[in-house]
């Protein structure tokens, strides 16, 4: 299995933007044919840019004489006057003897399919004319193309990849811009983990995430538990999804008999599936600008993305491999399982060991049930402090008033739940609580007012809804 590293991925809007502003050189007159391939550094190579000022990228391509494949291909999918347009564009272009080496009849499946040929075209294609030394500066990142995905620029020695293609000419400046040749198809999508991410044969571009991991061995457990749980028609949807994948491996490190637990309660396992997928198609160098931040799963709780040098964490999971390419969507393969939240606000108030007044409170107003209930709900907690430094005689007077001390209870309890970034964009605003009346929340700086109360906890995700601890008590 191939190890992923995001590296200096945090800079990839950065990219995207210098590739579509780059300049294209225009003080060339000529087209010579091109030089053969050399094995010189791309600094060395600039010295042998090939000067056709005059004529367009498929122009270039055309008379050159090695890309007769990838001209047959342009026209197939009608992208020869798109290419020939003002541009400007950088095209990666793979020579005859690239498109050769794909698997058998992978070129002819690709020109029966006009779109799935489109996508491999567009895939080589970004926009703005990048010359051999800004590639070269975008060393670990990666590049939008026109398909819409992304492709990775390395620095392996002295040669340039994309993804696995190696550039082998650079700099064949065009009027619309410049081609870099490479000596393999840059293919949008991956399959099969075992297999080379070069070997994706064309009708594995149509594959959804189910049929992905159900040709991939590595997810067997995976597929298994999709299966027995009832959502495997449901992964085959349109979508899209992201999906956090665990190995078998993954499944196999949880601890002495979760496993068979899992299998045999068909409701938490269904829980634990659905909080391994999030709505949307979220490639990784979406993922790596989550950093810090929550998603939300289909299962209604939330992940925590963090990037910890060249390793992204998704909650406590590595991700080793991105981008495996669905039609429906995008797989990234994590090395272990994730387990959602499975205690109520109740019990965790209970265990926390800081809400001792507020549970107890809880308890005397007969609401502990309530909040153990499916919800969800949002709950401002305030801590023993904050109880404590009410006037002398508040808590014992509530205690002994039913009524009130519901009142004040419920004054803490949002429905629904509301996430710290949520509240934050609700600055200024009130919310209403299960008491009947209303919050103000209030931005102060850094700082999250609920009234008078400040938040200094947030989301503490619950199986029925999420804390935030205040150190103040709400009165109504």
């Amino acid at each position: 299995m191939k190890k992923f590293t995001f590296g200096s991925l945090l800079i990839v809007l950065s990219l995207v933007l210098a590739a579509c502003s780059a300049p294209v050189a225009t003080e060339n007159a000529q087209a010579p044919a091109a030089p053969e391939a050399t094995e010189e550094p791309m600094e060395e190579m600039e010295e042998e840019t090939i000067q056709a000022e005059a004529q367009s990228i498929v122009d270039i391509a055309v008379q050159d004489g090695r890309f007769t494949t990838l001209v047959a291909a342009l026209e197939a999918a009608d992208l020869v006057e798109a290419l020939q347009g003002e541009g400007s564009f950088t095209v990666f272009a793979p020579t005859d003897d690239a498109f050769a080496a794909l698997p058998e009849g992978a070129i002819d499946a690709l020109l029966a399919d006009s779109e799935a040929l489109s996508d491999v075209l567009l895939y080589h294609v970004i926009s703005g004319g990048v010359k051999a030394a800004d590639v070269v500066s975008f060393d670990g990142q990666s590049v939008e193309t026109l398909s819409g995905e992304s492709v990775k620029v390395m620095l392996d020695g002295e040669s340039v990849m994309i993804n696995d293609a190696t550039v082998i000419i650079t700099d064949i400046v065009g009027s619309n811009g410049v081609i870099h040749v490479i000596d393999a198809v840059l293919l949008p999508a991956t399959g099969d983990m075992a297999k080379n991410e070069d070997e994706m044969s064309s009708d594995q571009m149509s594959e959804t995430i189910v049929d992905i991991a159900a040709s991939d061995e590595n997810f067997s457990t995976l597929v298994t538990a999709l299966e027995l749980a009832g959502l495997d028609a449901a992964l085959q949807g349109k979508g899209p999804f992201t999906v956090f994948a665990p190995t078998n491996d993954a499944f196999n490190a949880l601890p002495e008999g979760a496993l068979e637990s899992l299998v045999a309660d068909t409701e938490a396992l269904t829980e634990v599936l659905l909080y391994h997928v999030s709505e949307g198609e979220a490639m990784a160098a979406d993922v790596v600008e989550l950093d810090g931040q929550k998603v939300e799963t289909l299962l209604g709780q939330y992940l925590d993305v963090a990037i910890e040098g060249e390793t992204v964490l998704v909650d406590e999971a590595q991700v080793v491999v991105t981008d495996i390419k669905a039609s429906n969507g995008v797989i990234h393969v994590i090395d272990s399982v994730l387990i959602p939240e499975t205690r109520t606000i109740v019990d965790i108030a209970v265990e926390d060991g800081r809400f001792t007044t507020l549970v107890a409170a809880l308890e005397a107003a007969g609401l502990v049930d309530a909040l153990q209930d499916e919800g969800p709900f949002t709950v401002f907690a305030p801590t023993d402090e904050a109880f404590a430094a009410l006037p002398e005689g508040t808590v014992e007077g509530l205690l002994a008033d039913t009524d009130a001390l519901t009142q004040v209870l419920l004054y803490h309890v949002v429905e629904g739940k509301v996430m710290a970034a949520q509240v934050v964009e609700l600055d200024g605003q009130q919310v209403e609580t299960l008491s009947g009346d209303s919050l103000s929340v209030m931005i102060d700086g850094e700082a999250v007012k609920i009234n008078d109360a400040q938040v200094i906890l947030a989301d503490v995700e619950a199986s029925n809804g999420v804390i935030h601890v205040i150190d103040s008590v709400l009165v109504p």
